[in-house]
């Protein structure tokens, strides 16, 4: 009962903190995002108190993550000490991703924005959310055995599926927030 608790408000900090930061399309995105591993949206053309304060909540829900994370996992200390370096560079890895799905979301709000989106802009839009997705499905093939290395079969599993649940927390945030092309 007491990880269920742990998991809930976590969960709700992660879906409090993304819809913080996803600003609303009638207001319109500023030039340059980007969403960190944990889900949320940062400016860097915000005022440099924004900025900071957004960095603040940036690296509490990090630290949050990794908290949830660690709190599921039930690593010994030598699956610990193996789990965490491949972490931080999935990790990594995920923000790469990120900024290109926010790269490719400020496109989205800009033509949005603009009215009736063209198709040649949608079509473009459409190929680049799609390789996005390929590729983050292939960042995750590539890190299995990686992990399978230094846990055993059941915890990369429990593992990817901690990840999984959290992605599609942050993508629900997003799917509720961006409205259909028109």
């Amino acid at each position: 009962m007491k990880k269920h608790t742990i998991n809930l408000l976590l969960s709700s900090l992660f879906i409090f903190t993304a819809s913080l930061s996803m600003p609303t399309f009638a207001e319109g995105l500023v030039s340059e995002k980007t969403i960190g591993t944990d889900g949320t949206m940062t400016s860097t053309t915000r005022s440099s108190s924004g900025a900071s304060n957004m960095s603040i909540v940036a690296q509490k829900v990090r630290a949050d993550k990794k908290f949830l994370v660690s709190q599921n996992m039930t690593l010994t200390d030598n699956e610990a000490t193996a789990f965490w370096p491949i972490y931080e560079a999935y990790q990594n890895d995920l923000q790469k991703l990120n900024n290109r799905l926010a790269k490719l979301i400020v496109a989205y709000a800009d033509a949005y924005n603009a009215g009736p989106v063209p198709d040649a802009t949608a079509k473009k839009l459409l190929n680049e959310s799609l390789s996005i997705d390929a590729a983050e499905t292939k960042l995750k093939q590539s890190y299995v055995p990686k992990l399978s290395k230094a846990l055993p079969a059941a915890k990369v599993a429990r593992y990817m599926q901690i990840e999984g649940k959290l992605r599609a927390i942050v993508r629900y945030e997003l799917a509720d927030q961006i409205p259909l092309v028109e």
